[in-house]
């Protein structure tokens, strides 16, 4: 019998698809039926998310605004059927409809409004906030076109544009009526406010996620029309939309430089003359800004807040400027994500003159006030101002974001120990050495909804039945497994639950890629943004490696390598490294010698919705980046908290995770972060490593002698030339102890007791590595934001 949920599901879903979708059954797609099953489920999340607004509102709470240029976020429908405690009643409710759930589900676009790590750490970030109760908002770019679309051709990466919005988005509320202009340059654009309610696991709150769209102030030029120039008469519509088109423009280029520091300031202005809504809306002072909100920016995109804040209070308000700069950086905290130098984003003065011209001016004065007392502090020492200045001088001078994010923040973190000490010692060095109490930690997590609960439904069941299922919202709850180690019949349970996330992912290969795995096969897996300091081509020469033994005899366990991930697309070396997977899969799949015992596949287009279903699959996760490269990580986690084993070097959160799962459950090579350093110091050269190393001699000779670019001895001479001359990220300094690592997972892999318990044991002891860890942390030691449980009224509208 139907239950009462699934009863009103139902009938919801047939209402919709008359009112909403204007259609019989008889006419409609499969994705009217997602559609009517997204507002019907949506319907249950409206009276959680007015509620929520609220109680905010009438309680005045601080609240902590999250801005970040990205936003990974996967799809809606299951993750929010999982908070609701609805996902059997959709499935009873889609079956009496002649429907499955899992078509529905996969008839649901991914908004791709991110890169990679970062807008997918913000997306978990935006679930635990409300899943904690905490007050939030999360505040973005509304891209039209979301990341690329990414195809995987004989040649490699090829692009093409990712149409997210062609169908609509059931989950969002346009607000037309918060609408701000942002002035750039001689260009005046506003910005309008869609809404999704971001909604937290068993609990009332519904946060928001408010992200800005760019529409002209006059979206019709009648003057022109009527004179006859129809293209003039809508090109301020054009140039305007722009800047919300799509994400991430290749800045190579001039044209691209000035879009991407006009969608930073866009989003930023739009969302700090919100904040001022807000709190002119509750009837609070101007002066009270940094009491009720904290200001979080995600990395250095909206490292322009700083100037951008003090112009409000100044220009806008009539604040002085010690006070504007007392409540400024009284607001804002400031995350930093990378320890590439060239990742830390510099602008152009003459581009911001150009663009942000009273935005420069407050930097200039912000620049001079910082280094008055910084000449006061260290007299005499014109060496340590250049380096802290917010301007870089030379023949191009450039502001320094990074450094306009520091100077304007009361805490600076770092995303793992490491990553956070290196912060302190070399990125930011005198900075932190001016303000050591700026500096802290804020290891990374996940989310167990997504990541566990949604995308390994199985292994959640057994957890369920072991444990509880204290674990979705207390993590470490996962301890509880430990009465499970030495239970033979548990073990054998627990490998049967991983043996299906690896035959789900065998079957999406054969279907989609048309290749035969082995699911019986260890799955090596390295799913990520390419970069060569991720390091895939030392991947690749491991296999070819192996490939080469395998030909001379030699008896190795089978094992699949599947890798994922989109490289930039002006990146050439990035996308060079596909192409070298590309061609060892081709001809490694092709080669009888193999017997099974080799595969290689690369997934095309990796995006949250492919993670949930690979996560599951990993036997071995491969975190190899050059340490002290690596910020912090968040794929680490999700394959450990899967049960995968991680192989990898003492770099970001790797060094966290083999603290907690022990040494003896992870597969350690490579040179520490330090020993990194030395070597360049020492002046380190690659030719002496390889001429004492035959195997990867020879490997190396294989792919420069054209073995697998169809007899091309040219193609990947760029790759081998950066790896022989001058390796900038170590590979040849690590490769054989790579190897003997690896060497070390077949062995292990033999073992198939040994192999469960590692399993079991990296599963049992992640729960350090929740996000809603992370975001406690945020919020007790940065935000100052207490949790405010919301009450549902009583008499609301039934959907």
């Amino acid at each position: 019998m139907a239950s009462a949920d699934s009863q009103a599901l139902k009938e919801s879903m047939q209402g919709h698809l008359f009112f909403s979708q204007a259609k019989s059954s008889s006419l409609a797609t499969s994705h009217d039926h997602y559609r009517c099953l997204a507002l019907a489920v949506r319907d249950r999340l409206l009276k959680n998310w007015v509620d929520t607004a609220d109680t905010y509102t009438r309680e005045h709470v601080r609240t902590a605004t999250y801005l970040s240029a990205e936003y990974l976020l996967g799809p809606h429908l299951e993750n929010n059927l999982v908070n609701l405690g609805l996902v059997e009643a959709a499935r009873e409710a889609c079956a009496s409809l002649g429907l499955s759930l899992e078509e529905l589900i996969a008839e649901e676009p991914e908004p791709g409004l991110g890169n990679g790590g970062l807008g997918r750490l913000a997306a978990c970030f935006q679930e635990s906030m409300a899943t904690l109760e905490l007050p939030a908002i999360g505040y973005g770019i509304r891209y039209e076109f979301g990341i690329f679309r990414q195809q995987i051709t004989p040649h490699g990466q090829v692009e093409s544009t990712d149409p997210w919005l062609a169908h609509g988005n059931p989950w969002e509320v346009i607000r037309p009526e918060w609408s701000y202009p942002v002035q750039i340059g001689e260009h005046t654009v506003i910005g309008v406010a869609y809404d999704t309610p971001i909604l937290g696991y068993g609990v009332n709150t519904a946060n928001t996620l408010r992200l800005w769209s760019a529409v002209a102030p006059e979206a019709f030029d009648f003057a022109s029309f009527n004179a006859g120039d129809y293209t003039r008469a809508v090109l301020r519509k054009m140039q305007a939309e722009t800047l919300s088109k799509v994400l991430y423009p290749n800045d190579e280029l001039d044209q691209g430089k000035r879009l991407r520091l006009s969608q930073q300031i866009f989003f930023v202005s739009c969302s700090l003359q919100d904040m001022f809504r807000i709190l002119r809306g509750q009837g609070l002072e101007v002066t009270d800004f940094h009491r009720k909100f904290a200001l979080q920016l995600n990395d250095t995109h909206p490292a322009i807040a700083v100037a951008e804040l003090m112009r409000l209070l100044m220009d806008e308000y009539g604040i002085d400027w010690d006070t504007a700069w007392s409540i400024t950086t009284a607001s804002i905290s400031y995350t930093n994500h990378t320890l590439l130098p060239e990742a830390l984003e510099t602008w152009g003065v003459e581009l911001f003159e150009q663009l942000l011209p009273r935005q420069l001016e407050i930097i200039y004065e912000i620049n001079t006030r910082f280094l008055r007392m910084a000449r006061i502090r260290y007299p005499g020492d014109s060496q340590i101002l250049q380096r802290i200045s917010l301007i870089e001088e030379g023949p191009q001078r450039r502001v320094r974001m990074a450094h306009l994010a520091v100077v304007g923040s009361h805490h600076v973190n770092g995303v793992a120990e490491l990553h956070s000490t290196l912060l302190k010692q070399n990125l930011f060095a005198d900075l932190a050495r001016i303000w050591p109490e700026r500096f802290t930690n804020v290891t990374n997590g996940v989310t167990p909804r997504r990541w566990l609960a949604v995308a390994n439904p199985p292994l959640a069941a057994l957890l369920d039945e072991a444990i509880g299922d204290r674990w979705r919202t207390h993590l470490e709850e996962l301890q509880g497994l430990a009465a499970f180690a030495d239970d033979s019949a548990f073990l054998e349970r627990w490998q049967a639950v991983r043996d299906l996330g690896k035959q789900r992912l065998a079957q999406y290969m054969r279907r989609e890629l048309g290749v035969l795995v082995d699911h019986t096969s260890l799955f090596d897996v390295q799913v990520k943004r390419i970069h060569e300091y991720k390091r895939q081509h030392l991947a690749a020469l491991q296999i070819v490696e192996r490939y080469l033994r395998i030909r001379a005899g030699e008896d190795l366990p089978p094992r699949t390598f599947v890798f994922g991930g989109k490289a930039a697309p002006g990146y050439a070396l990035a996308k060079l490294i596909i192409r070298l997977l590309v061609g060892i899969a081709d001809v490694v799949n092709m080669d009888p010698a193999m017997d099974g015992r080799l595969k290689v596949v690369f997934l095309p287009n990796f995006s949250v919705s492919l993670g949930q279903l690979v996560y599951p699959a990993v036997d071995l996760s491969e975190q190899i980046s050059t340490a002290g490269k690596e910020a912090s990580g968040t794929g680490n986690m999700k394959m450990a908290l899967n049960g995968a084993v991680t192989i990898g070097t003492l770099d970001g959160a790797n060094i966290e995770i083999r603290d907690c799962v022990g040494a003896e459950n992870f597969f350690l090579f490579g040179h520490t972060a330090e020993q990194i350093e030395q070597l360049g110091h020492s002046g380190y050269h690659p030719m002496p490593w390889i001429e004492q190393d035959p195997a990867v001699r020879q490997a190396l000779e294989l792919i420069g002698s054209g073995y697998f670019s169809e007899g091309d001895r040219e193609l990947f001479h760029p790759l081998l030339a950066s790896l022989t001359s001058h390796d900038p990220f170590r590979v040849m300094a690590d490769v054989a102890d790579y190897r003997r690592a690896q060497n070390a997972v077949d062995e292990a892999w033999l073992d198939r007791g040994r192999w469960a318990r590692m399993s079991l044991h990296n599963t049992m002891r992640c729960g350090f590595f929740s996000s809603d860890r992370s975001i406690a942390d945020y919020a007790e030691r940065i935000w100052k934001v207490g949790r405010v449980p919301v009450q549902t009224s009583a008499g609301a509208p039934a959907p």
